[in-house]
């Protein structure tokens, strides 16, 4: 018998989300409005502690309607972290603004606080202050947000947190996602909880969740018939996939202490070779562990090479928007810090469902390739 292949990140279900989705589906509640839906972001908003939330069709969905409660139009220029995944910038195009990407710390992989603040005050002084500021919180690591909420409230700058990978972790007790105008949370199939594809606002502003609400059903006016004053979206998340979202958010402590066990056990397994150093976690909060990441000085390419020869999917780390062509004419403030992140960095399967099997499986073949390596 083979060893089954090994992802990097995919869903854990179990019987208690099987059972919430076909009690949904019994009950005829299948499109974007119903109990569960309603119920799913109850639960999401008392989590992170807020006092409300919009159940959206992905974590992309919920950062467009973000930087609309912004007031983020076309001609706009918005802060982004050019280490992160392209939704944090291709949210910024949907509405014809430009991003201006910054630099990561090595401390934590996230965006430079100084940097945010030095651009900021940079472009107060030229009278062309940004419309927002996106933070991300990256591999499931909250950002720093003291000094990044002080340079945003210096200026009048709002502050957007995508939080779609961090669901579950903590920035000095708070939680990730409740920073800022709004935060955004992704349940995508391979992040910490699924909803097999979805997202959601987060906020303590009614206003702009009410806004967001209406803007993600068409921006149907309340009246009988279908009347418009505004261009929306069909952005809801379904009622059905809500119900599984509500038995993934009861497991999350689980999950969490799954991936946790995950990253000590790499850590302590792979901690001594030479030229290896694993993702920092910085002293100011809790991360949820959703991937582990390491750098390589040398031979990371040829280390998931081998680990796909032996059916373990492994990936770099992401390749930062201002190296991507699609946004080469965009400005970059710094950029060695993220580029090297990406030229080294090594994400290892991290999903809460792995076994010690699993994990023995990838460990043996980055220790032996890495020997081989040199």
């Amino acid at each position: 018998m083979t060893d089954a292949r090994i992802f990097l990140s995919p869903p854990d279900v179990s019987d208690l989300e099987r059972k919430l989705l076909l009690k949904a589906f019994d009950s005829n509640w299948v499109a974007p409005v119903g109990p569960d839906l309603d119920a799913f972001e109850d639960q999401v908003a008392e989590l992170v502690g807020v006092r409300h939330a919009v159940a959206l069709s992905s974590g992309t969905a919920a950062l467009h309607l973000a930087l609309i409660a912004a007031g983020v139009r076309r001609g706009d220029t918005v802060l982004v972290p050019s280490f992160t995944f392209a939704a944090s910038a291709n949210a910024v195009m949907y509405l014809g603004a430009r991003p201006v990407f910054v630099d990561s710390t090595p401390d934590s992989w996230n965006v430079d606080p100084d940097l945010i603040a030095d651009e900021l005050a940079s472009r107060a002084e030229r009278g062309q202050l940004p419309r927002a500021v996106i933070a991300v919180d990256m591999y499931g690591q909250c950002a720093d947000y003291e000094p990044l909420l002080t340079a945003c409230d210096r200026y009048g700058v709002p502050l957007i947190e995508d939080s779609a990978e961090a669901l579950g972790a903590t920035y000095q007790g708070r939680a990730a996602g409740s920073f800022g105008l709004a935060g955004v949370l992704s349940f995508n199939g391979n992040k910490i909880i699924t909803t097999g594809g979805g997202g959601m606002l987060v906020t303590d502003d009614g206003r702009i969740a009410k806004q967001a609400r209406h803007l993600a059903t068409q921006a149907r006016e309340p009246v009988a018939h279908y009347e418009h004053r505004s261009v929306g979206y069909n952005y809801r998340l379904s009622n059905l996939l809500a119900a599984v979202g509500r038995g993934q958010v009861q497991r999350l402590d689980q999950m969490i202490a799954a991936r946790r066990a995950t990253f000590q056990f790499y850590r302590q397994a792979l901690g001594d070779l030479p030229g290896m150093t694993f993702m920092p976690i910085a002293d100011y909060g809790t991360p949820n562990y959703w991937l582990t990441c390491l750098l390589v000085d040398e031979g990371r390419d040829r280390i998931i090479a081998e680990l796909a020869r032996h059916d373990i999917e492994a990936r770099p780390a992401w390749k930062p928007m201002h190296l991507q062509p699609v946004f080469q004419d965009c400005v970059m403030r710094g950029g060695g810090v993220s580029a090297d992140l990406f030229h080294r960095g090594l994400c290892l399967p991290s999903g809460s469902a792995l076994t010690a099997r699993d994990r023995e499986r990838v460990a043996d073949v980055v220790r032996s390739t890495s020997k081989r390596g040199g």
